[in-house]
């Protein structure tokens, strides 16, 4: 008689239980890397775009310090010339231009990185050019002239409006426009600041966290646990390795 061996049920019931206690340590850490993988493509992503759109813009139309000669300092007018003349070479879902609440943002109030109220409501701006592009990410561009000097700022939501948490470094990022002899061109907010610097302003809110993802192509910014780079997992980050892990 040919003798069969098999799992008992006691046997196959241990199996799964090890198998979920192993899954659930690491799914969360995947989830994670994952998440951070998709946060730093779409910065760069919009990053990309937008510098090739105002290239091609100023290509078209000019410097971008020659397009307001007639508008003084009046910057509800740069700004929608700047919106109107770089969208037009961007795939947009959606224009809010300067309209209030027209759905381009969220309508809560923006969150710095350690979670605090910015009280901040993009949605509700009529100053600046609002718009979401075909990939949905929401983009908010402000452009103000002195003089010679043209100096603007855009905001974008990597997650679009109704997704995310709403917050500087984790789904809102800045970036300059800037024709000063500093700061010439399309830039991350930031550009200018030593490692130091950038460390601290950072942790202190989120604001320069666009230049961290350019520069360093991490998101470890997210797990500081002050304002000199030491990392929650107790390592620090450094200039030649700024990374936690």
């Amino acid at each position: 008689m040919r003798k069969f061996i098999a799992f008992t049920l006691a046997e196959t019931l241990i199996v799964i239980g090890v198998i979920g206690i192993v899954s659930a340590l690491t799914l969360p850490n995947l989830n994670s890397s994952t998440g951070e993988k998709e946060r730093i493509a779409k910065v760069k992503k919009i990053y990309q775009n937008l510098q090739d759109a105002f290239g091609r813009a100023e290509a078209v139309y000019g410097p971008v310090s020659e397009w307001f000669v007639s508008d003084g300092n009046n910057d509800k007018k740069q700004a929608f010339r700047t919106g109107e003349r770089v969208t037009e070479f961007m795939k947009i879902s959606k224009y809010c231009k300067q309209e209030k609440n027209k759905g381009c943002f969220s309508s809560s109030g923006l969150h710095d990185l350690g979670g605090g109220d910015t009280a901040a409501i993009l949605d509700d701006d009529d100053t600046g050019y609002k718009v979401i592009t075909a990939d949905g990410t929401s983009v908010l561009f402000y452009l103000t002239v002195q003089g010679n000097d043209t100096k603007g700022s855009i905001a974008v939501d990597i997650d679009g409006p109704t997704k995310g948490s709403n917050a500087y470094g984790k789904d809102i990022f800045l970036f300059d426009w800037d024709n000063t002899e500093q700061k010439l061109g399309f830039i991350p907010v930031c550009r200018e600041l030593n490692f130091a610097s950038l460390v601290s302003d950072v942790y202190a809110g989120g604001k320069c966290t666009a230049e961290w993802i350019v520069r360093y192509d991490n998101a470890d910014y997210l797990q500081f646990k002050d304002a000199s780079g030491n990392c929650k997992n107790g390592n620090k980050v450094t200039e030649s390795n700024p990374r936690c892990k």
